[in-house]
């Protein structure tokens, strides 16, 4: 078996600030523990200095076990047009790398010279790719192909990687490392790309596994179902610190109020002791002056004060990230969204549908079954939009081809968030250009500009302050998602569309989005695939594989791929 352990590391950025600070956590033999934390927190860091791709500052990493390392592109390097056998040779073990690509090599040289020489040495490394198990590997990987996309790794091998989707790339990945050799796995982010299906499969091999895995995830659901214990990257004042949960997602919330109330009544101890000997140094300093006796009482007190202020309070309590959403809202019509026999063109069969105000609807389904284009149709304020139902932003929604109608009620503002849409109209501008010139348009609509203060604190309450004069596409996907939705907020939207908002947040982010969700005065549809997301809704609309939009009365993940004529 295997296990890392981590002791003392510290990493500096290149510019001199201290990323991780003397962070120590054990990943012991058959432990699945999850890695989480605000994004850019260092989790990726701290992984590749596991890998010893990144080297620490100072610190140790000692691991025993082989190895395998999942990162969260897959296919990232490995050149142009690749293969599924170069995929699956990615994540093998070192010593077969190093055998298969001196085979490659050898048998090029002997295209061009097959003298003895050359066939000797190609005979040696044939010796030592089996010797380093090469074969052995590939009736795993046979094994992994077949499963996984229903061919032989024979056939499989020379299958250009651009043939699978993420979500086919990843599993293949997964599978093979949770049949392979490597005793010790590391995942980034390795339920990224796979739907629901494949998300339960994922936790159904890690819990089944003998191998020791430390994983990144922000699936809550995932968290929940697999890892025995969570280790968590702290927002640090002088670098990121990590603290250990030594038990499953289920008793974590909790864990970490009770850490952050301790830190608060210890801090709060000190403070008041700290509060004590000042006011006694001032008392002695005022009797010293009329009273000589008392100057060797004063001075004991002022050392007093001076060593307690030295040794300083208690260990400096991580910043908690405090990302606060206030979605508003405000009263409609009590029919928000009236559908009619609604078809979008090609994709779903007609359909009904009625949603009340303030209703909470999940769309789900499997991907390419038309949900975001459905969301789009309202989006852009339904089939025949009066002017109330435009959209808040000035940003024109392209069309859907539908038949039936789609209608939204009175008073009913949409409001579309959408991670993977293109944001011309943000792009090249900072965070607070964006809040300070708003998109308010002639006829009310859309948010108003704001002064430099103000939206400096809106964007302190969605943890952006420090990315202010960043521009937009420079931010990472976390970061945008978050920056898109104080956008909604400020837009005065009563019924949010969101595709996928929990995709690249972090567990405390999701938080608060359900929160600000939660105090919503107005409608939500939400496309999403995040189950723990999904338990705060109360109304479920799924596209079926048939073509058909049904209701269910809880969430159904494992409708298939829609099958269209080709």
């Amino acid at each position: 078996m295997g296990h890392v352990d981590v002791a003392g590391v510290r990493y500096d950025l290149p510019d001199g600030r201290v990323l991780l600070d003397d962070v120590s956590f054990r990943v012991g033999d058959g432990a699945k523990v999850a890695l989480v934390g605000a994004n850019g927190a260092g989790k990726t860091t701290l992984l590749r200095i596991i890998t010893g791709d990144v080297t620490p500052h100072t610190g140790v990493v000692t691991r025993s076990g082989g190895l395998g390392v999942m990162r969260q592109m897959v296919s990232h390097g490995l050149g142009d047009d690749p293969t599924v056998a170069e995929l699956l040779l990615s994540v093998a073990p070192e010593r077969i790398r190093r055998a298969h690509a001196e085979i490659d090599r050898l048998e090029r040289a002997l295209m061009e010279d097959d003298d003895e020489k050359t066939q000797l040495a190609y005979a040696g490394a044939l010796a030592e790719y089996a010797d380093a198990g090469g074969y052995d590997l590939e009736v795993t990987w046979d094994v992994c192909t077949t499963t996984g996309l229903g061919v032989p790794y024979e056939r499989a091998k020379y299958r250009e990687l651009r043939t699978l989707s993420g979500g086919e790339q990843k599993r293949l990945v997964l599978d093979y490392l949770l049949r392979g050799p490597d005793e010790v796995l590391l995942l980034d982010e390795p339920d990224n790309f796979l739907d629901v299906p494949g998300k339960i499969w994922l936790e159904g091999r890690i819990r089944e596994s003998a191998k020791t895995i430390l994983f990144i995830s922000h699936d809550r659901e995932l968290l929940n179902n697999t890892a025995t214990r969570i280790v968590t990257v702290e927002l640090g004042h002088a670098g990121n610190l990590v603290w250990t949960h030594p038990g499953g997602f289920a008793s974590y919330h909790e864990a970490r109020q009770d850490r952050f109330l301790r830190f608060e009544m210890q801090r709060r101890r000190w403070d008041e002791e700290h509060a004590k000997i000042k006011a006694l140094v001032l008392r002695l300093k005022i009797k010293a002056e009329y009273n000589d006796g008392m100057a060797s009482q004063y001075r004991a007190a002022q050392t007093r004060l001076r060593k307690f202020e030295e040794a300083g309070p208690p260990t400096e309590q991580p910043r908690e990230q405090q990302v606060k959403m206030r979605l508003k809202g405000g009263r409609t019509g009590k029919r928000a969204v009236v559908c009619e026999q609604l078809e979008l063109t090609g994709l779903m069969e007609p359909f009904d549908l009625e949603v009340w105000y303030g209703e909470r609807v999940a769309v789900l389904g499997s991907n390419g079954s038309g949900k975001s284009h459905f969301l789009r149709l309202l989006a852009a304020g339904g089939s025949d939009p009066d002017k109330e139902h435009q959209p808040v932003s000035d940003v024109p929604v392209e069309p859907v081809t539908h038949r039936g109608r789609a209608k939204l009620g009175a008073r009913v503002r949409p409001g579309w968030f959408v991670q993977t849409h293109e944001h011309p109209e943000l792009l090249g501008r900072t965070l607070l250009e964006i809040l300070h010139r708003g998109d308010a348009l002639p006829d009310g609509r859309g948010r108003a500009g704001m002064g430099r203060e103000q939206a400096a604190r809106v964007l302190d309450r969605y943890e952006l302050a420090h990315a202010a004069e960043q521009t937009f596409e420079s931010l990472s996907g976390g970061q945008q998602a978050r920056f898109q939705i104080l956008l909604l907020e400020l837009s005065g939207a009563t019924l949010l569309l969101l595709d996928e908002p929990t995709d690249n947040l972090d567990v405390q982010s999701a938080e608060a989005l359900e929160d600000g969700l939660e105090a919503f005065e107005g409608t939500v549809v939400a496309v999403t695939h995040d189950r723990w997301f999904a338990r705060g809704f109360d109304r479920f609309l799924v596209y079926g594989a048939d073509g058909s939009v049904y209701e269910s009365d809880g969430p159904v993940w494992d409708e298939g791929r829609v099958v269209r004529a080709r």
